[in-house]
Formats: C-alpha cells, structure tokens, sequence
C-alpha cells in the first residue's frame, strides 16, 4: 500500500519533542492507552506505521511483513484481540533490525526478551510471555487497527518513547508540530519561574478561581 510519506525531520521533531506533550499538543488525541513494556530502557521511537494486523494467536503476517518493511517504518503488531501470545522473539527482531526498522510496537507479547534487548530496536510491548504463535492465519497488511484506544492508519506516525505511545494522523502532522512546539516555548518559560519559586496555583490563576468560588 502506497501512503503520501512525512518527511524525516518532522518525524525526528516529533520525537524530541516526546510523548507527552505531543499527546497534549494534538488535543489529547491518539494516546495508546495501556501499561507498555519499554523493551530497551531509555528508548525513543517514531516512523510511519506499517502495520501487520495478525490472525487470533498467529504470528504469520509478521513473517510477512518483513519482505515490505522499509528503513524508518515503525512496526506495529496486532490481533483481533491482545492477548500474551508471543507474536516476535530474536529471529523476527533481527530480520527487522536489519531492514532498518525504527521501531516496534506489539500489542500482545514478545519472548527472548534478554535477546531483544541486546540487539537494541526500540520495541514496545503489552506482555512478556514465552508462549509461541500459531502461522496457520494470512492476516492482513497495512489496514487500518485499533491498538488500546488508538485508530491506527498505514503512514499514520506512531511515537513511543518512556512515557508510552501516541499516533499523530499523517494529514495533522504539520498542525501538531506547531502546537507542540509552542506548548514546548511556554513550559520553558515557565521553568525557571517556578524554581525561583512562584507556584503554579498562582499562574494558572487557580488560586483567584477557587477563591471567587467560596465568595
């Protein structure tokens, strides 16, 4: 599947700019709303999606994947349903790794997990579970999947980093990053306010609204 491509320095903007607050930054949108494992402690990760949406318990449509996956796309695996079946291990990793993954996201398990974080591609996952996938079920390639509350299309961008995931519709990429990095300039300002020791109850103007609520 053919999608209009983000450019790479919108991309690592995005990412320095972190979860967070392009999560805030987007309307609070997008937000992959579950405890993900962070695979690679300290890890960062942003790519378009390329998605690889599985079979019940089968892992094939990874295998799959791996014969289109291109430099910078971000992986994302899923099922009809989560569950603690392991969709990659080593092998499939490694194949990623080497076609120049960014990253990957799995919404279900990994095994080897030591391995994993050996080789050192960002992978993000819901469960750690030795179980193995079935290869029985084709799946799908790149069609658009829900993952923990997320609408994920192909070429959407998907962020991952300490804090969890968000995806960024590929269409409001240029709008997000402007909102993002304006919400980046005010908290820095605001920084070195608050360590002089103004309060942030006072610069919200929470104080005067609590008070003009008693009165």
């Amino acid at each position: 599947m053919t999608t209009t491509q983000t450019p790479g320095s919108a991309i690592h903007d995005l990412l320095d700019l972190g979860v967070a607050t392009v999560y805030e930054a987007s309307g609070r949108t997008g937000l992959i709303d579950a405890d993900l494992i962070q695979v690679v402690p300290g890890s960062r990760a942003a790519g378009p999606a390329r998605i690889a949406y599985c079979g019940q318990g089968d892992n094939r449509a990874v295998h799959e994947v791996m014969s289109v996956l291109r430099p910078g796309d971000l992986l994302v695996l899923c099922m009809p349903r989560p569950e603690p079946v392991a969709l990659v291990g080593e092998l499939l990793i490694t194949q990623a790794l080497a076609a120049g993954a960014a990253g990957v996201l799995v919404d279900a398990a990994v095994r080897d997990l030591e391995e994993l974080r050996a080789l050192g591609l960002p992978v993000w996952t819901r469960w750690v579970r030795v179980a193995g996938a079935t290869k029985r079920h084709r799946g799908q390639l790149d069609v658009p999947v829900e993952v923990a509350g997320a609408r994920i299309h192909p070429g959407d961008i998907v962020l991952l980093d300490s804090d969890g995931g968000v995806v960024v519709a590929r269409d409001r990429v240029g709008e997000v990053l402007v909102a993002a990095r304006e919400r980046q300039r005010r908290e820095a300002a605001l920084r070195p306010r608050l360590a002089a020791g103004e309060l942030s109850y006072d610069i919200y103007g929470l104080r005067q609204r609590d008070a003009e609520a008693v009165n």
